[in-house]
């Protein structure tokens, strides 16, 4: 599938995140303000609140933005989970279940409230682990033109084997995706 094919509900496991160009998913402490002025396609909002049917999170990001209204900036409405060690101390909210289960559990969880659509899955951290236990069913990125230099990476996870991947699309499964950007600072001109 390529960035300009509809998004379209099947049941899936999808790790979604809009992306740095350098893989950050979030500035330190989760800020998003680096996504002001990012543009994407214009229905791309549109499809994935029809064919999102629940959401998975981790309790790191809930803690800093505690908003279950907030999900494509509030224009999708459903079932919320967080993941969690210690639900007892989290803050409550309307829509938004704590779980404190297994990861496939969580996963079983999610589907079922989807209702055959897609269960999103909103925390690297979470996002990385099914990954390594074959729970995700596809990885949507959008990359952004921006450098962030810090915050909190897509997937980390030293010392590991990498995992290989298939783009979602017509030919060659295994190719590289090729982006250019030119920087939108203005360059210093060296001068003798």
């Amino acid at each position: 599938m390529s960035d300009t094919e509809p998004q379209t509900a099947g049941g899936k496991v999808l790790w979604h995140f809009t992306m740095s160009l350098d893989g950050f998913v979030a500035g330190p402490n989760h800020a998003m303000d680096w996504m002001t002025g990012i543009s994407s396609r214009p229905s791309l909002i549109d499809e994935y609140v029809k064919t999102t049917g629940a959401v998975l999170g981790g309790r790191d990001g809930w803690d800093h933005s505690p908003n279950a209204g907030s999900v494509y900036g509030g224009a999708w409405n459903g079932p919320l989970f967080v993941l969690t060690h210690h639900p007892e101390d989290a803050t409550p909210a309307d829509g938004v279940t704590f779980l404190s289960c297994d990861l496939a559990e969580a996963v079983r969880i999610g589907l079922e409230a989807a209702g055959g659509k897609n269960l999103e899955v909103f925390s690297p951290t979470i996002g990385r682990q099914l990954l390594e236990r074959g729970l995700i069913d596809e990885i949507d990125l959008h990359i952004a033109p921006v450098l962030l230099g810090e915050g909190i990476r897509l997937y980390d996870n030293p010392g590991s084997e990498p995992i290989r991947l298939h783009r979602l699309c017509e030919g060659d499964p295994t190719s590289v995706v090729n982006v250019r950007y030119r920087p939108t600072t203005t360059a210093k001109i060296l001068t003798e």
